[in-house]
């Protein structure tokens, strides 16, 4: 009886260490890019707007967070906001629709974020619906694009430079766990 105990509280232990040392290898990945929709898009129309390429510099950040590329599990897209920094009074008022795509060079894209049916009144930023997918075959190439879709639906009479604030969520295996 005495050794079930010392077995069971022992396993107890090993597999709470195991949790903690999982805790250990995840992080958070942040990422900026910006995006301009211009004044001429039309109403109800889908319209694409890619990003410029985005460096992933994924080989730094899993170097600071003390692993390696291969020791990758899974990352996920755990925020996604959008703010509006051009012009200074704007708000997305003009949005009916918006979805965004990371792509990446031998990749099909990934649909990992939308609001649909944006309310009238959204403010200047705006947070949206995330995908659960494991995306870390485009965050480990050296660079990636954030492709926006949008559907409006008031005419807009100037540009908008849209911000684009991504964070990853990065699972890292650690002594083979």
């Amino acid at each position: 009886m005495r050794t079930s105990v010392i077995i069971a509280v022992s396993a107890f232990a090993a597999f709470a260490s195991c949790k903690k040392i999982d805790k250990l290898t995840e992080f958070d990945m942040p990422y900026e890019t910006s995006v301009t929709i211009p004044s001429s898009v039309g109403m109800q129309v889908p319209f694409t707007f890619p990003t410029p390429d985005v460096a992933s510099h994924a080989e730094e950040t899993f170097s600071v967070n003390d692993t390696r590329k291969d020791k990758i599990e899974e990352i996920h897209l755990t925020e996604l906001r959008l703010s509006i920094s051009k012009p200074a009074n704007g708000d997305f008022s003009f949005l009916k629709d918006v979805e965004l795509y990371l792509a990446a060079d031998g990749l099909s894209d990934q649909k990992v974020a939308w609001k649909f049916n944006i309310p009238a009144n959204p403010g200047n930023t705006l947070y949206l619906e995330t995908t659960d997918a494991d995306l870390q075959a485009f965050v480990k190439k050296d660079t990636f694009k954030i492709k926006v879709d949008v559907v409006t639906d008031e005419v807009i009479t100037q540009d908008y430079t849209i911000q684009v604030n991504a964070k990853f969520h990065v699972n890292a295996r650690v002594l083979g766990i």
